[in-house]
């Protein structure tokens, strides 16, 4: 069998490298998710990271590794955000000089940040994978050196780096969950656990619309998606990387897919439970957990990936969420059209406790008879029980809801 692409020396090599240059993360304690799986489940917080996520890690690693020639061409890079910003950081820290292109719809938070590490942004491709062309042929035409997000052996060393720390910080650990995108933190991570203990399972967390590896791996070879569809665009990849996908297929236990409801409902788990900041992709693990906890041995630890995440996202990501564990209700009903009508309706909803987010009240419409109006409701509440027993309260009340 030939060697793998990537050992537990070169993941050690590239922690030397990444000295007083990235923060030992913190491990910490989530109750409800050790609730949930009914074993200790520990949150590892790259969100917390400089840049945001882990992806400076293997950017530096690989800066770092270039000859003085290669430095003074420059590097390119492609990604939606995360990749970006590390190798923005990266190259500035090391003196390179760098350019990013990126998805013309990247998050504006993450192209403000990447520029303010100043690397030269273009926008490129409707996805990561387009971005990554007009990347390559950039470095092409210029002789500037292509900073691969994941597919590059120092690359997957450096994002190995998270390994050894869960390894250091949580010894008993039984499992490890990563979200999986190209697959370079996956990879990374699997090296390094499975050399010193080759008994933890690592398990790997794809966004349903944009899973490549299942199929992938039944294939025995990296296969492209034809359009990856999620929100989570920190693990919305297309084709698998080679190097990732050779020690994935060889070393990681389970690839699960999680649907973007589920991702949503981690998303607002990490807040409100945990207190933490977390992109969509970053919860992909978590999200995870909440689909199947007891398909998961104890003690667990769950990668935080990255935590950019555009506030206009998040505030869709939160509502969605809320939704999806039933408390957030929309629903539109008929009144009649006469006064203290809307008013009484209102009473209703009080009396039932739900919380009125929003009102449309529509009284001119060819869909209504002459004496009806139609009230579009979006309300907060307390959960699946509270949004039956509020629908219950507005039927005894006498109102027609229609959804």
């Amino acid at each position: 069998m030939a060697a793998r692409p990537v050992s537990l020396a070169d993941v050690r090599r590239a922690r030397r490298t990444l000295a007083g240059v990235t923060l030992t993360t913190a491990l910490e304690s989530s109750r409800r998710l050790s609730a949930l799986v009914g074993a200790p489940v520990r949150l590892k917080c790259e969100n917390l990271q400089r840049t945001g996520s882990f992806k400076l890690r293997g950017a530096y690693v690989r800066i770092a590794g270039l000859s003085e020639r290669e430095r003074a061409a420059g590097v390119v890079a492609a990604s939606s955000g995360n990749h970006a910003q590390g190798v923005a950081l990266a190259a500035a820290l090391l003196g390179v000089r760098a350019t990013v292109f990126m998805p013309q719809d990247a998050p504006l938070p993450k192209v403000a940040a990447t520029r303010g590490y100043g690397a030269d942004v273009r926008t490129y491709g409707e996805v990561v994978d387009e971005a990554v062309r007009g990347a390559q042929e950039y470095a092409h035409e210029t002789g500037a050196v292509f900073i691969h997000p994941f597919d590059h052996r120092d690359v997957v060393a450096g994002q190995g780096t998270v390994g050894l720390e869960i390894l250091e910080q949580c010894p008993e650990v039984a499992t490890v969950v990563a979200g999986l995108g190209g697959g370079g933190l996956l990879a990374g991570i699997a090296v390094a656990v499975k050399a010193l203990r080759p008994d933890v399972r690592v398990v790997g967390v794809q966004a349903a619309g944009a899973a490549a590896y299942p199929p992938s791996l039944a294939a025995g070879h990296p296969v492209p998606l034809a359009r990856p569809v999620t929100m989570a665009d920190g693990i919305r990849v297309g084709r698998p990387g080679a190097v990732p996908f050779r020690i994935i297929r060889d070393l990681v236990d389970d690839v699960r897919t999680v649907s973007e409801d589920e991702l949503a409902a981690a998303l607002l788990l990490c807040l409100e439970r945990a207190k933490l900041v977390v992109e969509p992709a970053g919860a992909a693990p978590v999200a995870a957990l909440l689909a199947e906890p007891g398909a998961f041995a104890g003690p667990v630890v769950a990668v935080l990936s990255g935590g950019n995440v555009d506030p206009l996202l998040l505030q869709r990501v939160l509502r969605h969420g809320m939704a999806a564990a039933g408390r957030y209700l929309s629903l539109r009903l008929l009144l009649t059209d006469r006064p203290g009508a809307l008013a009484g309706l209102l009473d209703v909803l009080s009396s039932a406790g739900a919380n009125v987010i929003d009102i449309s009240h529509v009284r001119t419409d060819p869909r209504l008879g002459l004496t009806e109006a139609e009230v579009e409701l979006h309300l907060e509440t307390a959960g699946p029980e509270h949004c039956a027993a509020v629908g219950a309260a507005l039927r005894a009340a006498g109102y027609a809801v229609m959804s």
